[in-house]
């Protein structure tokens, strides 16, 4: 028998202006939050098993970067893509962003085999939701 593979992880580091409304709007979402890895300065956003968004205060950020820290609702910095199970759900995410206080992001897309959403959350970052028939990515 084999060791399983290593899983990637990818950790999502977003500043944000308000750290307890940024926790509120995401596990209003339905996502939960990490406490090991959140205190007054950071949230550990678990969004998968191997996707988690850490929101930093701003302050906080800035101690990983000597860049200046974009203001996300003038500046596009990043583009969050993620794959929903279906039509239905991207939907249903995109709402409920929608009715916690995201702002639209771009137009509906829809191709038929690929359907996606997308929305600025409360400190202008960019959730591009998108579902992909698994048909047209077998053949």
């Amino acid at each position: 028998m084999t060791a399983p593979a290593y899983q990637q992880m990818i950790f999502i580091n977003l500043p944000v202006n308000d750290l307890d409304a940024s926790k509120k709007f995401f596990t209003e979402l339905g996502y939960s939050i990490n406490p090991q890895f959140s205190d007054a300065n950071a949230a550990s956003v678990v969004i998968s098993d191997t996707i988690v968004a850490m929101l930093l205060t701003k302050p906080f950020y800035a101690t990983f970067t000597k860049k200046e820290i974009a203001d996300a609702t003038k500046t596009s910095e990043v583009l969050v893509a993620l794959s929903s199970e279906s039509r239905e759900k991207v939907d249903e995410l995109v709402d409920r962003a929608l009715a916690l206080g995201a702002t639209t992001s771009g137009q509906t897309q829809d191709m038929g085999f690929m359907y996606g959403r997308s929305f600025d959350d409360l400190d202008g970052h960019t959730w591009e939701i998108v579902w992909m028939d698994p048909s047209a990515v077998e053949s």
